[in-house]
């Protein structure tokens, strides 16, 4: 049985906060009204007592909704991440958003609004939809390959950019002179996508209209083997056995942090997590690519213990968000804390500061240290 991470490192954990959990049929499990998903009341309790319980991060899945799913719709990600950021202190908040059918420069205003009303805990979980329905929405042709990883990337370029085109203290509020600006710490980010880019082609002038974000650069998610640049890979596999070779492959290969994904069904109320996952088959196949643990609260105690060995975080997918999270909260949260496996919660810190990452001074800043000196002039 493992008692404790190796060497003492600490790791963190995210929990999904999508609809009624990853379970298709999980919304005819669901311990509350059909309509509160579409309500703000819904979003504030299950984020809140995320937070309470102890987890790092919540995450929200976007896109749109398989048909027959029984479902009648979800509210926007970034909406829903938005609305919990004034309401909570601690938590991070991990909407995710399309790169291949929706504005870079949207995508990159409207992330750094999140940062600011949450304080600096605002992540980007990077999608790059195959949906047709997606793509007619808004008059594109599907993209698909190759394209898919050409468009995160150049989605999350445009936007690191934006996020850099303000300077910090770009913002002066000088009233002696009338100027709310130093025009000379915004930039134009000129950037064009390559000749090769196998989507519809665009340019982005910038600079943003938005100031800075209050992270410098948001921390950037993407599944292993979109995004070469992101700051977190998220990592699946079929089997347990799998995802921790997997996870430590990943490591040896990058030096980003690296996150293993992992669907919960647990034991719950005397009822077995086995026989929970049977109910729930029979009213809708659930095909996930990610590992999957089905048993005790204790028995995922010590999976989760081993995987923060090889991985600087775990995301959880519940398999019917009311029901799991009974058990997290009450029995797993509370024992990884005692094992010393997980990291401290700390209000008021930032997502970068959880995933141990420096805040960045723009690329266009026309300061620099050099050798614990400010140097002033010396362009990035």
């Amino acid at each position: 049985m493992s008692t404790s991470s190796e060497g003492g490192r600490r790791g963190f954990l995210a929990l999904e906060l999508d609809g009624d959990g990853a379970h298709p049929a999980a919304w005819r499990k669901a311990r509350h009204a059909p309509d509160d998903l579409l309500n703000g009341a819904r979003i504030r309790n299950t984020v809140l007592a995320a937070e309470s319980a102890g987890f790092h991060a919540a995450t929200f899945a976007d896109g749109s909704l398989d048909e027959g799913s029984g479902i009648a719709g979800r509210l926007n990600a970034l909406q829903r991440a938005a609305f919990a950021g004034p309401v909570t202190s601690s938590i991070v908040l991990v909407p995710e958003v399309d790169t291949v059918y929706t504005e870079p420069f949207h995508i990159s205003t409207q992330l750094a609004s999140l940062d600011y009303v949450s304080g600096g805990r605002a992540g980007w979980l990077v999608k790059a939809s195959t949906s047709a329905e997606e793509a007619a929405a808004v008059g594109r042709a599907v993209v698909s390959g190759a394209g898919l990883a050409q468009e995160a990337a150049a989605s999350v370029e445009v936007s690191r950019k934006l996020w850099d085109s303000w300077e910090d203290g770009a913002v002066i509020r000088d009233v002696p002179t009338g100027r709310y600006l130093d025009v000379d710490k915004l930039h134009y980010i000129d950037f064009e996508t390559p000749a090769d880019f196998a989507g519809q082609r665009y340019a982005v002038k910038g600079p943003s209209i938005i100031p800075r974000p209050l992270q410098g650069q948001i921390p950037v998610l993407a599944p292993a083997g979109l995004l070469a640049e992101a700051d977190v890979v998220l990592v699946s596999a079929p089997t347990l056995e799998l995802l921790a070779d997997e996870l430590a492959g990943i490591r040896g290969r990058t030096g980003a942090a690296v996150v293993a994904e992992l669907d919960v069904v647990l034991d719950s109320r005397g009822q077995s997590a086995s026989a929970r996952l049977t109910e729930l088959d029979v009213l809708g196949e659930w095909d996930s690519p990610r590992a999957r643990f089905v048993g005790t609260a204790a028995e995922l105690v010590d999976v989760l213990t081993d995987l923060l060995v090889v991985a600087d975080g775990v995301r959880i997918h519940p398999a019917v968000l009311d029901v799991e999270f009974e058990e997290l909260a009450q029995l797993v949260l509370p024992e990884l804390r005692r094992r010393g496996v997980l990291k401290p919660v700390s209000p008021g810190g930032t997502f970068r500061e959880v995933l141990g990452l420096g805040r960045p001074l723009s690329r266009y800043s026309s300061t620099v240290t050099v050798g614990g000196s400010v140097v002033v002039g010396a362009e990035n």
